[in-house]
């Protein structure tokens, strides 16, 4: 299937590695430019490096990175400085860090409301109005399956994440929706990044038990019997992307293997 998307200009944010880079790698595939963001300048060159080797000599796009931390000010405003309108926005940050509530003082609050729920708002801020005017504008914000079904240790992610669900749900029903904006949610369950396998590690020296016992028993709590790996996230990220997804609006996407054992 063609997405219909070639040419357009994307804003892909912690896509050094994991579901951003999945995400980068597919719109690419799709002849997307893409401006990668993340922290780490060397990781970020070398995954910009592939993605331009691998894909963007026979799709004919331009794949630019800027090392900066998308949740500063300052690093937003560097990244506009590099360019300013994208007709695609990703919006992705790392997750706050578990723990018991009890101890989570107020800096520890806001560092995670900054980052996972006011951050994207002030990329969707940015963007929106030119891509109205274009008519057409797809903004996916990475967030959590724990926006569906809370984690009790993730208590930063799910207060700060589920105020950006809330914040979605209102303005992608705005007239920025009659104007070919869409704005949907991405909520990925667990899959093989970085991320999982440091928690599976830090329960492992707490418990005891081996690294692939507890993913084991992890995989055994999906239907699908296994972690998604980030290129079919990607692929996900892209059909919402694409001109076919323009009647997906406000919507949150669940990619979890069936985990979530809601009916809605």
């Amino acid at each position: 299937m063609d997405l219909g998307i070639a040419g357009k200009w994307a804003l892909v944010c912690g896509s050094s590695k994991g579901l951003g880079l999945g995400c980068a790698k597919a719109l690419v595939q799709e002849g997307v430019n893409v401006l990668m963001v993340a922290r780490g300048e060397e990781q970020l060159q070398l995954s910009a490096s592939k993605l331009i080797a691998d894909y963007a000599g026979s799709t004919g796009a331009s794949v630019l990175f800027c090392a900066q931390d998308i949740t500063t000010e300052a690093g937003r405003a560097a990244v506009f400085a590099m360019r300013g309108d994208f007709d695609i926005v990703v919006t992705n940050a790392g997750g706050p860090p578990p723990g018991d509530f009890r101890d989570w003082d107020r800096d520890a609050w806001i560092k995670a409301v900054d980052a996972n729920m006011l951050t994207p708002i002030d990329l969707i801020k940015a963007t929106v109005d030119a891509m109205a005017q274009r008519g057409f504008g797809r903004i996916v914000n990475i967030t959590s399956s724990s926006v569906k079904a809370p984690i009790d240790v993730l208590g930063l992610s799910n207060g700060a994440r589920s105020g950006l669900t809330g914040f979605v749900a209102g303005v992608a029903r705005t007239s920025l929706a009659a104007q070919g904006v869409t704005i949907n949610n991405l909520l990925p369950g667990v899959f093989d990044t970085d991320r999982i396998k440091a928690v599976l590690e830090g329960n492992a020296k707490k418990t005891g038990q081996s690294v692939e016992a507890l993913a084991d028993a992890r995989r055994k709590t999906i239907p699908a019997r296994r972690f998604g790996n980030p290129d079919e996230f990607g692929a996900i990220c892209a059909f919402l992307c694409s001109m076919q997804a323009g009647y997906i609006n406000g919507q949150n996407v669940l990619a979890d293997g069936g985990a979530y054992p809601g009916t809605y």
